[in-house]
């Protein structure tokens, strides 16, 4: 681990949230999924910690329908935490008019976390600035922390040397399983491809999932990654682990 990661002062994470984006199999808008942001943005604030929400290309962003604890689907009514984001106009103009990560230098961050949802895998897949600045954090020592749909850049981000970065590595994302399941409910196929089947195919990787829809984070070196939405917390805590309070 490089000694770059301030270890005595205040920790400041690098949040990377996708921009808007429209489906290319459903046409659907989408965006990110907000418990992918306020449950890890509540975890690091709680740790002390500072959290600025950047995207990819900067400006405003737009949560996938089904993450909104208000929408009439009611498939995130449980969800306080993002209610309660979503309703403090402090914390909700963090998702406005952001920075892009052309703007911030890895430098000034201890760790970069990003959130997934429905469209890093469409904005983020082939997003080659993204894997470039992901594949510096990472060579510069930080953590660097990826959840959910997130996890598809790593199907393509490669180091300075030309490896891929999770070439020996054990890592998650979301499974095959919560794709089928996720296809069920809304009763089409939603996603371009599914994150496990492409990293099954990948040679000296290691994919692990675990339960459907439960929390569940690995760490391997400074990577480290979630299965899915109900991952975000887990994750998270385990970059305060890492990183101290």
């Amino acid at each position: 681990m490089s000694a770059s990661i301030d270890t005595f002062g205040t920790k400041r994470i690098l949040m990377i949230v996708a921009n808007p984006g429209t489906s290319p199999t459903t046409g659907w808008p989408v965006g990110f999924w907000w418990a992918e942001v306020t449950h890890p943005f509540w975890t690091f604030t709680e740790a002390g910690y500072e959290v600025e929400i950047v995207s990819p290309k900067g400006g405003d962003l737009m949560a996938d329908g089904f993450s909104d604890p208000e929408d009439e689907s009611q498939y995130s009514a449980h969800d306080i935490l993002s209610l309660g984001f979503k309703a403090s106009p402090a914390h909700s103009a963090r998702l406005q008019a952001t920075r892009s990560i052309a703007d911030v230098s890895v430098d000034d961050y201890d760790a970069i976390f990003i959130a997934g949802g429905q469209s890093p895998m469409v904005t983020m897949i082939d997003d080659t600035d993204l894997h470039g600045f992901v594949a510096r954090a990472y060579e510069a020592g930080k953590i660097v922390s990826i959840v959910c749909h997130g996890t598809c850049i790593l199907l393509k981000t490669r180091l300075s040397n030309g490896d891929l970065l999770v070439k020996g590595k054990t890592w998650t994302g979301f499974a095959d399983a919560e794709e089928a399941f996720a296809d069920a409910f809304v009763g089409q196929k939603i996603q371009p491809f599914w994150i496990e089947e492409e990293a099954r195919k990948m040679e000296d990787t290691n994919f692990v999932v675990h339960s459907m829809f439960k929390p569940f984070a690995i760490r391997d070196g400074n990577l480290i990654t979630g299965q899915q939405q109900f991952s975000g917390a887990a994750a998270a805590e385990l970059v305060v682990a890492t990183l101290g309070r």
